[in-house]
């Protein structure tokens, strides 16, 4: 059981759950017609693509883990060994890729695309780190487009709407991790954005990426972008509690309590993903 837990926090899997949401909102949202072979088949791609490109940015990252004490990580703790990762990134990356064949061409070109861009980050633009910053938040934008191409062949300006906002606070978050690991970054002498303009400024970026994301959410309740959204009041409820917690976790970053703030921005993210399938099942009841 501990190789197994080693394993499932290699892969993130709680990423993987997310990516999932993700894909189920822009697909319900697009309102295709597809089987449910096609959603397994999605799933499993987006699943299988995030557990070995996970396993292989810790397999590159090991020293530079080792040198920050990231003790959540399961090879610097020793549960697992390098040597694991990189098998499960050969196994799982590609057959995550194969995966996509299954759901359509366009979705397979998408999935290519994320494994060589994925591949990529781990081996080399991490080393940029700006460019990194702005591939992850890439990463965090387009599920809701693959979900949307899986069932359709148009993507509703919704889903653009709410991958923009995924991308611009997966950005801010991205950039509070790049924060967390200044010290490790110097020692591997990585150009991190914090490094280029000093920490507080990055502080202050961050929290405006992650700020304008907060401000921007409420237009699908109070401006038509689409009916489901539209003064639909569960939403609204769902939402004001994701950017109450965006927003603490911005007075945590301000106390630099960074670890605690990288947390709470993952469960704020958790609560938007919610907040957007709750309109993407357009429970009109409550409206």
């Amino acid at each position: 059981m501990k190789k197994v837990k080693a394993f499932l926090e290699l892969t993130r899997i709680d990423h993987a759950i997310m990516l999932c949401l993700a894909i189920l909102i822009g697909a319900l949202i697009a309102e295709g017609n597809a089987s449910i072979k096609t959603y397994i088949f999605a799933f499993a791609s987006a699943t299988f693509l995030e557990m070995g490109t996970f396993a292989l940015n810790d397999y590159f990252d090991y020293e530079v883990d080792k040198k920050n004490r990231r003790m959540d990580r399961p090879l610097v703790r020793g549960d697992l060994k390098p040597r694991d990762a990189f098998l499960s990134y050969l196994i799982f990356a590609p057959l995550g890729v194969v995966l996509s064949l299954f759901v359509n061409i366009t979705c397979f070109f998408i999935a290519l695309l994320n494994f060589a861009l994925a591949t990529l980050y781990d081996i080399k633009l991490k080393e940029i780190k700006i460019a990194g910053n702005f591939y992850i938040a890439f990463t965090m934008a387009i599920p809701f487009v693959f979900g949307a191409v899986a069932v359709s062949n148009e993507v509703p300006v919704i889903i653009i709407f709410f991958a923009l906002l995924a991308f611009f606070s997966g950005a801010g978050r991205e950039i509070i991790k790049d924060i967390m690991d200044f010290e490790g970054d110097k020692l591997r002498k990585t150009k991190s954005f914090p490094s280029y303009v000093g920490i507080r400024t990055a502080a202050i970026f961050a929290s405006l990426l992650i700020f304008s994301a907060v401000v921007v959410s409420f237009l699908p309740y109070f401006i038509k972008i689409d009916a489901r959204y539209y003064f639909n009041h569960l939403f609204l409820l769902i939402l004001i509690l994701s950017d109450s917690t965006f927003i603490f976790s911005l007075y945590l970053l301000k106390k630099r309590e960074y670890e605690k703030c990288r947390k709470l921005t993952l469960m704020a993210m958790i609560f938007a993903l919610i907040a957007f399938l709750v309109g993407a099942i357009d429970i009109t009841f409550i409206k």
